[in-house]
């Protein structure tokens, strides 16, 4: 299977959308990997002039015993205060819900926004959790086999995988 998406298009509505949110002066937040990507091109886009915050949440995910750790931990960074700030956090994929849960988790730990707007450049179905992006590029089916994989930095593109290893470019 082989996603007919724009990313650019994609990106471009995505940026449209969250417009409404600057009012607020919100600070914006990627997850690694891939979500840091889609925050680049979006704070670019957006012209937001605080320093994009990026979050690596290997250390709070609830699955790492089954799963092994990233081997390639990154360090976070939010050179920002977020007390009382509004929060835009993107993602890459938005699936089950568990990453975004973890990404909640170690924002707290560097203070209380005043709100937090979830972004996520592709949302499937599969949620785990009761967690709903506000705004969201495209919607993907997938069979429960099948991963959405961003591949970047530069060229964005999406990957199908299964979970046989089968890859769909």
């Amino acid at each position: 299977m082989r996603p007919e998406i724009d990313i650019d298009a994609t990106l471009a509505g995505m940026t449209e959308a969250l417009r409404t949110y600057l009012p607020r002066h919100p600070v914006m937040v990627g997850i690694h990997t891939g979500g840091v990507w889609v925050a680049e091109r979006l704070h670019k886009a957006l012209g937001l002039t605080d320093p994009l915050g990026a979050l690596d949440i290997s250390f709070y995910r609830d699955d790492f015993t089954r799963i092994g750790m990233n081997p390639e931990v990154k360090a976070s960074n939010l050179s920002l205060g977020i007390d009382s700030r509004h929060v835009i956090l993107v993602d890459d994929v938005l699936h089950t819900g568990r990453t975004i849960r973890a990404a909640l988790n170690e924002l707290f730990d560097y203070g209380r926004p005043a709100s937090v707007i979830l972004a996520a450049l592709i949302e499937r179905d599969g949620r785990e959790l009761p967690i709903e992006a506000q705004v969201v590029g495209a919607h993907l089916k997938l069979a429960k086999n099948q991963h959405v994989k961003l591949i970047g930095p530069d060229n964005l593109a999406l990957r199908i995988q299964s979970i046989t290893g089968e890859v769909s470019a």
